[in-house]
């Protein structure tokens, strides 16, 4: 059986992940799980919440997934992107993707301006989009704290990076307000696996599992998973 975790971004929840998540289910047998990681969801509560609170969600998460699957893939998006990493050092990831991994710091200005410019552009009847109904309110609930906590996980992931070894997919918007391109490049540089991918959306935003080049990632990632095993 196979496993597939899907970690959402920093202030975010599931809905990030969702179509990347739903398109995997539904083209495999796989068991593919997206959890909420500590204050965050529809209601953020991030208040008094650490990065270690985050990471421990996750493990637990890998470690439930792991009791149920003999492979285990992981994606993670944004701040997902580096709990992902963190995930592949420690423990035996088969495949890991990582969507916008957030290992430059996420600017919260240039986040609404984003998302407002993707909606814009993308969808239609954007103001009662919940997505995007989520991001307008979270940008006046983000405590300053968990800014700090956000920027203590990167610079405590940075360093494994050159330690991971699992074959891996780097994914990132070429109009990607919020984490600059050299962070796909950084992380295509100094990340240790022998195997690894480097795929550019040209018209993808930070967003790219809601981005006009999806239906490319969604299909790159099959592809990439299923390198070694059948996905069905």
């Amino acid at each position: 059986m196979i496993g597939c975790l899907c970690i959402h971004g920093f202030t975010g929840s599931p809905e990030e992940v969702a179509p990347l998540a739903n398109y995997l289910r539904e083209r495999t047998s796989w068991i593919v799980e997206t959890p909420t990681l500590p204050g965050h969801g529809d209601k953020l509560q991030l208040k008094g919440v650490t990065y270690n609170q985050w990471i421990t969600a996750s493990e637990q998460a890998f470690q439930a997934l792991a009791q149920r699957c003999n492979t285990v893939y992981v994606i993670g998006f944004s701040m997902g992107g580096v709990i992902a990493v963190y995930l592949a050092e420690k423990y035996p990831v088969a495949r890991l993707v990582l969507l916008s991994a957030a290992f430059y710091y996420v600017n919260p200005r240039q986040l609404w301006r984003d998302i407002r410019e993707m909606f814009a552009n993308g969808w239609r009847g954007a103001q009662e989009h919940p997505l995007f109904l989520r991001y307008r309110n979270k940008m006046m609930a983000t405590p300053f704290s968990a800014v700090r906590e956000f920027r203590k996980l990167v610079r405590h992931v940075r360093p494994l990076l050159p330690c991971v070894q699992a074959p891996v997919l780097i994914v990132q918007g070429e109009k990607d307000g919020i984490v600059p391109l050299k962070s796909a490049y950084y992380l295509y540089e100094k990340i240790g696996s022998a195997e690894k991918t480097l795929l550019l959306l040209p018209d993808s935003y930070h967003h790219v599992c809601h981005s006009a080049n999806r239906h490319v990632l969604f299909a790159e990632t099959e592809k990439f998973l299923c390198a070694s095993y059948h996905c069905k």
